[in-house]
């Protein structure tokens, strides 16, 4: 196994998605500055089809200035270069040395279908941006003609005095010998504690350092019924993206998600959802008490995960308990020192 995970004691990572549901951007002022104090020490965006990535990540910088900051992920089509680079160079000039960037191909829904944008080539699209990335962010001028765009002497106004690290989101062999190859990281989604051992097996070519973030689902509550309910309903809205459909079948799930990706393609989302086994529910989507899922979470920290970015799923408890109940859930779910 490559040895790119040595140091994660040392820098003790522990994130948490924001926003969270159900709470305003403004809401989460007094949230955020009070998250070093739960356990935290960063703080990673998505972006689908709710907030952008950077907005939420702008208010962090100047909510809580010492978390670090991440995308997990911003798609490399929906912006162009350019932009791309502008915008995380911006951030990267607001919250010094905190910004993580995590880019990814996103998929055909998130980039054709709401955003009108070919999803074409997406591995090498991917390691096109990720090179413009590397080279501007630097301050470097890009005038090249890549295999999936062409730039013509771009050089950023204000390139940011510490370049942002650059992660790859990455699913199967190739994109994860990419990320190894050229990236400061990857990033990692719907996957298993055993399931890390077989993306780090890729990982060989990395450099000490290199980083492994993954965002991992949790559903703090011990009604099994209900989190077993609701964790089929979300791997049947994600795993039957082609994307995520080929990384299960490689990772050894084609067997037990067979019917999940028949009865979708019938049309059939009910029996879809009802089909995913109690065994994948367990295995992709944490839950139990707060304390339970803490140390769940804590597993993929001891399989190589270095930085842990909890996905914090509704229950219940958190909707019957308001503030408070929010609040002590996180505190249960943060970094034991």
């Amino acid at each position: 196994m490559p040895n790119v995970c040595d140091d994660r004691r040392v820098d003790g990572r522990w994130g948490l998605t924001i926003p969270l549901g159900g709470v305003s951007l403004p809401d989460h002022q007094q949230l955020l500055a009070a998250l070093p104090d739960l356990g935290y020490t960063d703080v990673w965006t998505s972006e689908v089809s709710g907030t952008d990535a950077f907005t939420p990540l702008t208010l962090a910088s100047v909510w809580s200035p010492t978390l670090r900051l991440g995308t997990a992920v911003t798609p490399v089509f929906t912006r162009g270069p350019g932009l791309l680079a502008m915008t995380a160079a911006a951030v990267a000039d607001a919250a010094p040395g905190r910004l993580a960037l995590g880019i990814g191909a996103s998929s055909p829904v998130v980039v054709n279908h709401w955003n009108g944008v070919p999803f074409e080539k997406p591995y090498e699209r991917s390691r096109d941006v990720l090179r413009f990335l590397r080279r501007t962010l630097a301050g470097e001028v890009f005038d090249e003609e890549t295999e999936t765009f062409t730039v013509r002497r771009f050089k950023l106004e204000r390139p940011p005095a510490q370049p942002p690290a650059l992660l790859l989101a990455a699913l199967r062999a190739k994109m994860l010998r990419l990320a190894a190859a050229e990236a400061d990281g990857t990033i990692l989604n719907w996957l298993s504690v055993e399931d890390v051992a077989t993306a780090r097996a890729q990982l060989s070519e990395a450099k000490p350092g290199f980083e492994i973030a993954a965002r991992i689902f949790v559903c703090p509550t011990a009604n099994l019924e209900y989190a077993r309910a609701t964790g089929r309903r979300m791997i049947a809205a994600y795993l039957t993206v082609p994307a995520y459909a080929a990384f299960h079948r490689w990772l050894g799930r084609g067997e037990q998600l067979k019917t999940l990706w028949e009865a979708w393609a019938a049309g059939d989302r009910r029996t879809a959802a009802a089909s995913v086994p109690d065994e994948v529910v367990d295995a992709l989507v944490v839950h139990g008490t707060p304390e339970e899922c803490q140390r769940h979470v804590q597993r993929y920290v001891d399989a190589g995960v270095t930085t842990p970015a909890i996905a914090l799923v509704p229950t219940p408890e958190l909707e019957a308990g308001g503030v408070d109940e929010l609040v002590s859930t996180l505190r249960a779910l943060g970094a034991r020192s």
